[in-house]
């Protein structure tokens, strides 16, 4: 991949994944306020503000998130399966990704009965999925940063064919 194409790409993840990390941030304050709240209205407000954020900034960035890091993975020497803290992160967004899918679809009903008139203090949040949800969001930046060591089985094959075509490369004589 041409540097100034990997560096758009990079930019654009970097940007997508740590917008869905802070759209989830605001999420857990509009729902520890559905969770704690006293006032009907306010906590109505939140579960219909949660609604909104979830569908149109957590859920788009994570499913660019997702979208963005494997083509960044797979223009780069990182690859998307030779290295494990890749392979982790991939897997951490894809099971991230999916049960934030899940539970978009409790928090448009929760908001769809606030939205009626129900009395919401009933309701139960959603606080254990966003707090777990942030701290894996938490975790990937980390992986992210630190880049632990270690290749995967199909990164030391890769790894081990390169080596071979550079020790088989001829020579030219020096004149």
């Amino acid at each position: 991949m041409p540097p100034r194409l990997r560096k758009a790409i990079l930019i654009t993840h970097v940007t997508t994944s740590v917008g869905w990390l802070g759209a989830a941030l605001a999420y857990i304050a509009l729902d520890v306020t559905a969770v704690v709240s006293t006032d009907v209205e306010r906590v109505r407000s939140a579960y219909l503000a949660m609604d909104v954020i979830i569908s149109y900034a957590i859920v788009p960035l994570a499913l660019a998130s997702v979208l963005v890091g494997i083509v960044n993975a797979l223009g780069t020497s990182w690859g998307l399966f030779r290295h494990y803290w890749v392979l982790v992160k991939l897997l951490l967004t894809l099971v991230a990704t999916t049960i934030l899918l899940l539970e978009a679809q409790t928090i448009r009903s929760l908001a769809e009965a606030a939205g009626s008139g129900a009395d919401p203090h009933g309701f139960p949040g959603s606080l254990p999925h966003s707090v777990g949800g942030v701290m894996v969001l938490f975790l990937i930046t980390v992986l992210s940063i630190y880049k632990p060591r270690g290749l995967t089985r199909h990164g030391w094959r890769k790894q081990q064919d390169e080596r071979r075509r550079h020790q088989e490369q001829p020579t030219t004589p020096v004149a």
